[in-house]
């Protein structure tokens, strides 16, 4: 299965420095695992964290889940150093802190090898502004929505439909969605409030989002729930394909399913939706 087909409905932060945080992950039922090298681990902890995660690297264990290392920013005093240590382990992906244009990539994609992509946190009014390009340089891989700090750089205020946002969110899933790669929400703050982190993935996935990312371990079933195809959706289209197929072997063009048109673009969708489905098994088992 390519990387970009692999299921992402849950992508899970885990601190590169608490080593039984990354014990624990092993057993988790998450689709990819963010370890963290940045945000989540203190100035005085960066070196000592590098050398935990590249052990637990080393030692294995986290398949079938995805590995993304976030990396710090190369234009900090650890970013060159975190990519030389973790290029030769070919994790599945490098995730570039603050992408503001696609000559960041460039320069980071230079230094890996093998099938090891970049991901990009789109966190920055430049990013945003730049996403087309960003989608489409070197080595990329998928968006990871950052919206913390997107929220702070615009100075917008935290309300719970997420209108201020909804511009950047929606730009860099065209732009994904242009470069055929994948684009995952941002973070759900309130990880004690069910509810609300259940409605902010159905907004995701109303919009278009592959996935969640997560602050806590608590997290990862709603999202798995809601980034999934339902049995319903399921259902719906392997009925849909069904009606194509026989319009077709009938001379016609388009069917009728339960009083409305089958097309070829709704049979596209309904045997991506079987795809997704037929991937998520294959993960889950």
């Amino acid at each position: 299965m390519r990387q970009s087909d692999r299921p992402v409905r849950s992508v899970l932060y885990i601190p590169g420095s608490k080593l039984r945080a990354l014990e624990k992950a092993r057993t988790l039922p998450v689709d990819a695992i963010i370890f963290d090298l940045e945000d989540a681990v203190a100035p005085d902890e960066k070196v000592s964290a590098r050398n935990t995660l590249a052990d637990a690297l080393k030692s294995g264990g986290f398949a079938p889940r995805q590995c993304i290392v976030r990396i710090n920013g190369t234009d900090t005093k650890w970013g060159a150093d975190d990519l030389a240590m973790f290029a030769p382990l070919a994790p599945d992906a490098i995730l570039l802190p603050k992408v503001n244009t696609s000559e960041d990539v460039a320069a980071a994609a230079k230094e890996l090898t093998g099938e090891t992509l970049i991901w990009a946190m789109m966190e920055t009014p430049e990013g945003i502004l730049n996403a087309a390009a960003i989608a489409r340089a070197p080595r990329m891989g998928g968006f990871v929505m950052g919206t913390n700090d997107l929220a702070k750089d615009l100075n917008c205020r935290d309300r719970a439909d997420r209108l201020p946002l909804m511009t950047a969110l929606q730009t860099c899933l065209l732009a994904a969605r242009a470069a055929g790669i994948p684009c995952v929400d941002g973070v759900f703050n309130a990880f004690r409030d069910d509810n609300g982190l259940r409605a902010e993935c159905e907004q995701g996935c109303d919009l278009g989002m592959d996935g969640k990312t997560l602050i806590h371990p608590a997290q990862i079933a709603i999202a798995n729930a809601a980034f999934g195809p339902t049995d319903a959706e399921a259902e719906l289209a392997r009925r849909q394909i069904a009606a194509f197929d026989a319009a077709i072997a009938e001379g016609k063009g388009v069917a009728v399913l339960d009083g409305r048109i089958i097309e070829n673009l709704h049979v596209d969708t309904a045997r991506r939706t079987l795809a997704k489905l037929a991937a998520i098994a294959a993960l889950e088992s």
